[in-house]
């Protein structure tokens, strides 16, 4: 697809789902100074979109009018088939020429449906899922992970450069859908051995604030580990990505992997670990919650948090 000129911040821009990571993102580009019409189910994230510079709308069509990019921001591939297959539907509303960007972790097999939908409607399809959690899409710092047509994703930068810091093109069809499992697979493996770990040094009388120091300060402290330092130190484990997102996205993992031959015991171990979360009552948890599911098999006792919350 070539477009005739480049974006300017006089093109609107639609964005479809205004959740915990799509209204950040949404508003980000509306700081950026480009109009941004806004669509969702829920009344009151339309409500706190409107707040944000985001007009909303009530319907599709009206959300996706003139806008050469639409964006999309949904839970799983349920909510993406229906939202844009069929009629009424995005690829429906959407105009012949525009670029379509979707932003969420959904299956391989689903995006390649809503893929050669859009090619029927002559419409260029971004699979664009996102690296990051919604404290780094409200400061702009998201990776995106993309595949599709190249000359889309360059028409699509200066938008997203207002709400990712970098764009990594791994090439034309459903690259960057196998690229986001695999960094969720590597998230929720590197959340059980953090919990093993610190279970291992908690037997060992290591102080709890001072293992997560070194672990920090480590070979291995990642950036995951370093952003989830300060909220075990206090015990928190209120959600920005929660246990049962994490095992939705490891039945995706699972599914994949299996499809294609590649053997992944860790992940299905995993799988089992936040299944265990689930059923006793804390799929709501952050994800991290594995610390906890780790020291209740070990025996050991809660701590009390900085905050004063016993996790």
């Amino acid at each position: 697809m070539t477009t005739t000129s480049p974006m300017t911040t006089s093109d609107k821009v639609a964005w479809i789902g205004l959740g915990k990571l799509g209204l950040p993102m949404a508003a980000r580009i509306a700081a950026g100074g480009y109009p941004v019409q806004g669509f969702d189910l829920s009344a009151e994230r339309m409500a706190l979109a409107e707040q944000d510079g985001i007009t909303p709308h009530q319907d599709l069509a009206a959300a996706t009018e003139a806008c050469r990019l639409v964006f999309v921001s949904i839970p799983d591939d349920r909510a993406l088939l229906g939202l844009t297959l069929g009629p009424g539907g995005l690829i429906e509303a959407m105009a012949p020429g525009s670029v379509l960007i979707e932003t969420s972790t959904v299956s391989i097999e689903a995006s390649a449906r809503v893929a050669a939908a859009a090619e029927a409607r002559g419409i260029a399809y971004l699979r664009s899922p996102v690296s990051g959690n919604p404290v780094a899409a409200e400061s702009g710092t998201l990776s995106a992970m993309v595949s599709g047509p190249r000359e889309a994703l360059d028409d699509a930068v200066p938008v997203m450069n207002t709400f990712t810091k970098a764009q990594y093109w791994l090439g034309d069809e459903e690259q960057a859908r196998y690229a986001k499992l695999a960094i969720n697979l590597m998230i929720a493996v590197s959340a059980g051995m953090m919990g093993e770990a610190l279970a291992m040094a908690r037997k060992g009388n290591i102080g709890w604030e001072a293992m997560l120091d070194l672990m920090a300060d480590s070979a291995v402290g990642s950036p995951m580990v370093k952003y989830k330092t300060q909220p075990l130190k206090d015990r928190d484990f209120t959600s920005t990505f929660s246990a049962a997102q994490m095992a939705k996205d490891l039945d995706l993992i699972l599914g994949c992997a299996h499809g294609d031959g590649v053997s992944v015991p860790l992940a299905a171990q995993m799988r089992e670990a936040y299944s265990s979360l689930i059923g006793t009552g804390h799929g709501e948890d952050d994800y991290i919650a594995t610390i906890q599911h780790t020291e209740r098999l070990c025996g050991l006792p809660a701590i009390e948090g900085a905050s004063g919350a016993r996790g």
